[in-house]
């Protein structure tokens, strides 16, 4: 690996090292690197548990606990210098012991990582674009869950056993991770070795479903009915005020979304079995980008406040790619039709003030992102 200097029009190699050397320790901090930022494992993961050891009759845990986008359970091991010769052996008995939990134990095991300081259904439905946690499936089927390696060398009794694997559809890969140094600057590369990126092939085939499933699938139906009337019922009532939503169908989803002037960041409403909101939602597809943006608006806080009359509520979570700012009223249900009035007319005046105070200041976003 090389560094490219623009001034001299030159390249600087970077010296590989080993984290033996540089002092690193697989728990403090290959594994804190990862937990903090899991896209660096190519993907959006939510890391639901570290050093579980959540396992009958055994004193064993697992490094990583996470759930991917398709809600299957991702068992992540990590290793420093050397995989060892067992690391397939132990992953695969982690990723046995978790195929048993339910989505219920799973949610408990979240929580218990987050403690005081997060919901965890909350986080799953965000993490999940805002989907109800009863219609999320997760860790459906018991050869569903995913493993994941990362070690800095992988011995060749490892790749051999993970290429017989993946012939049996074990979904398994393997991250090659390795450290280099610049005078006083470190940097880390995060490679996948196996399967091959442009090989890949996640796609799970399901032969019959379970009756939890097709239960779950009945509900989900009746929520979209639901929804569906809902949004019918809002887009009438909204269009006598304005044309905000004019353009906008009736949806099965628990949101729908306008934009106001710039890709990526929309006027969003959301609509749950505990609350509605508006808000105004940073989704660029990048993540850097959308904490820029949102800390330029961040800036106005109080003249935006000021202006819509009102407190928001700012979300730069940092923990996820998006970010946004709400107004949101809690204790209605759209399940319930005596709370529909109410959150109709709050709906409609939280986005129409959202709109006029937010128009303005996207404006100026766009300038902003065209300067950087």
């Amino acid at each position: 690996m090389y560094q490219i200097d623009r001034e001299k029009n030159r390249i600087n190699k970077l010296e590989k090292k080993s984290f033996f050397e540089l002092e690193f320790s697989e728990r403090k901090h290959l594994q804190e690197w990862i937990a903090n930022d899991p896209t660096s494992l190519g993907e959006e993961l939510l890391i639901i548990q570290k050093e579980f050891n959540g396992f009958n009759d055994t004193n064993e845990r697992l490094d990583l606990l996470a759930l991917d986008k398709l809600g299957n359970i991702v068992v992540i091991e990590n290793k420093l210098d050397d995989s060892g010769k067992d690391v397939t052996w132990q992953i695969i008995k982690y990723a046995s012991y978790c195929s048993s939990l339910s989505k219920q134990e799973i949610i408990k095991i979240y929580q218990d990582f987050l403690g005081t300081n997060g919901n965890a259904e909350i986080n799953i439905s965000e993490f999940f674009d805002n989907r109800e946690v009863d219609e999320i499936n997760l860790n459906q089927g018991l050869t569903s869950q995913r493993l994941i390696l990362v070690a800095a060398n992988f011995r060749k009794e490892i790749t051999s056993s993970v290429l017989w694997l993946m012939n049996f559809k074990i979904r398994i890969q393997c991250f090659k991770v390795t450290p280099f140094s610049l005078v006083d600057q470190l940097f880390l590369t995060f490679e996948q070795i196996l399967p091959t990126k442009d090989t890949e092939d996640f796609t799970i085939s399901m032969a019959s479903k379970s009756q939890e499933e097709i239960k779950v699938q009945e509900t989900t139906k009746n929520r979209h009915n639901i929804r569906i009337e809902f949004w019918e019922y809002f887009i009438k009532e909204s269009n006598k005020v304005n044309s905000l939503f004019s353009n906008n169908s009736p949806s099965k989803e628990n949101w729908i979304a306008k934009g106001i002037g710039m890709s990526g960041v929309n006027l969003t409403i959301v609509i749950s079995s505990n609350y509605c909101r508006s808000e105004i939602s940073f989704n660029t597809g990048n993540k850097e980008n959308n904490k820029k943006y949102f800390d330029f608006i961040f800036n106005s806080k109080d003249r935006i406040e000021e202006k819509f009359e009102e407190k928001l509520v700012w979300e730069r979570m940092d923990e996820n790619v998006t970010c946004r700012i709400k107004h949101q009223l809690d204790n209605v249900s759209y399940f319930e039709k005596d709370d529909w009035k109410k959150m109709n007319k709050f709906l409609i005046d939280s986005s129409v003030r959202m709109e006029k105070v937010f128009s303005e200041q996207i404006k100026s976003l766009n300038k902003y992102s065209k300067q950087k």
